[in-house]
């Protein structure tokens, strides 16, 4: 039933309030405003009441609402949610999401036992407790206790993310929704008394929407959870990429973990190896893990290692250069032969080598030509470009040279870097054709790194 919480048409809301500046209210907005399903308010203090230019019934209980209902939402008192899970359990609910908090992560293991027991007594999934629960781009299934104009949400898209923190998922939520990231399913499991991040990673491995899954991940609570992990893993690689970040990996952070979700941070290197294993994409912070993720999701599996490099600014190549091939990816040399053609066709003073310097005095037919010469042929796998333009001779049209190098079915990372309009609206069309940007050669690199690396964790596995 783990479809239930993700995608219900359904929700009942237990603790939903009409007071502004309440979860109940801030997750009710959300639902009554934005959610394609129904939505029941449960709080036995109102009747009715006119909310958001409607009027609003409130039910009692959950044993009042006369129809079917996919999923409850709990934001009530800790104590109070045992018997609200067990009442919708009894009335045929197969899901809960348990916003509330003050379990385990708070020393109340017992509380938390009685929740997990009231689930499992009636056949309720329960994703929680102390969560923000789910972000359903695609349905507008939105439970998180965050206000819009604080929080942005971002527009559906091929990335889903798994959070063990709720102000993690919240805050990359609102970082993907100002640059347009795509990020159709967002889960934030909290203290996972029931459903773990292993169900979340199989259930987005059989969900066509989903191209790239990310993990944030603090640790696991129980020393059998890291076998179940690798295993889910290890079946979701060769059908879709998963990148991990895993935060708590000093001594210090790992005490931070424990209070914070009660879970088990365990050694770094328990968990680096762990990833290796499984095939998963470690990433070092929470942009790089989304900056592979954005390649994974939009660009073919390179068959190689070897790079093509074509800039307008020698130092920016020669920094590309140094990020590739430390990352143990190759910038052969342009063979002889297509080098004469090039210098036929590019500035007296451009070099040809690799990387290829169209310099600052490039048009935009000088990318195309370095782009249409090398790409089709067997010498380059995949292309980091750099575009600065602040060149007096690039345009827009650029961007539609390099959307036109994608026949060659081959990656392509772009590297741009300014704040001008001309800037913006580059990076917009590149990335709504679904070529990536990216500010410094170095993360352009990784990117491209990402993509060869899972090509040869596909072919191991």
């Amino acid at each position: 039933m783990i479809s239930k919480l993700l995608d219900p048409q359904s929700v009942a809301l237990v603790g939903a309030s009409p007071k502004p500046g309440t979860v109940g209210y801030v997750i009710l907005e959300n639902l009554v405003t934005r959610f394609r399903g129904a939505v029941y308010p449960v709080n036995p203090k109102y009747d009715e009441v006119e909310l958001w230019g409607r009027k609003l019934k409130f039910y009692k209980s959950v044993s009042e609402i006369d129809a079917t209902v996919d999923v409850v939402v709990v934001a009530t008192p800790a104590p109070t949610v045992p018997s609200i899970v067990e009442e919708a359990g009894r009335r045929g609910i197969p899901a809960a999401v348990v916003i509330s908090s003050g379990f385990a992560e708070a020393g109340n293991q017992e509380l938390e036992q009685r929740l997990a027991s009231a689930a499992r007594q009636y056949g309720v999934r329960l994703l929680g407790p102390n969560c923000i629960g789910v972000y359903n781009a695609f349905s507008n299934f939105d439970t998180l206790f965050l206000p819009l104009d604080r929080a942005g949400r971002p527009p559906p898209g091929p990335l889903a993310l798994i959070s063990q923190s709720g102000a993690v998922a919240a805050a990359i939520m609102d970082w993907a929704a100002r640059r347009g990231i795509g990020l159709g399913l967002v889960v934030n499991y909290g203290n996972k008394a029931d459903v773990t991040e292993v169900e979340l990673i199989e259930h987005f491995a059989a969900d066509d929407r989903i191209r790239v899954i990310t993990i944030y991940l603090e640790g696991f609570k129980y020393r059998g959870e890291a076998a179940k992990f690798l295993n889910a893993v290890r079946k979701t690689v060769p059908k879709k990429p998963v990148v991990v970040y895993k935060a708590g990996r000093g001594r210090a952070a790992q005490r931070a973990v424990r209070s914070h979700t009660a879970a088990m941070a365990g050694t770094y290197e328990m968990y680096k190896g762990l990833f290796s294993q499984a095939g998963a994409l470690e990433a070092s912070s929470v942009r790089e893990m989304f900056d592979m993720a954005k390649a994974l999701a939009t660009q073919p599996i390179p068959r190689g290692p070897r790079a093509l490099v074509v800039s307008d600014s020698g130092g920016m190549a020669i920094q590309a250069v140094d990020a590739l091939e430390a990352l143990g990816l190759e910038v052969p040399e342009v063979p002889e032969s297509i080098a004469r053609e090039l210098k036929r066709e590019l500035l007296p003073f451009a070099a040809v080598s690799n990387p290829i310097d169209v310099t600052g005095s490039a048009t935009d037919q000088h990318y195309k030509v370095v782009l249409d010469a090398l790409l089709p042929t067997a010498f380059f796998d995949m292309a980091l470009v750099i575009t600065l333009m602040q060149v007096p001779g690039l345009t827009k049209n650029l961007a539609e040279y390099i959307i036109d190098s994608r026949r060659y079915g081959k990656p392509i990372a772009v590297v741009n870097f300014g704040g001008s309009e001309l800037v913006q609206r580059f990076e917009e069309v590149l990335e709504d054709s679904g070529i990536p940007v990216y500010p410094t050669p170095e993360r352009a690199a990784k990117a491209l790194w990402a993509l060869y690396k899972y090509g040869e964790i596909r072919r191991r596995l």
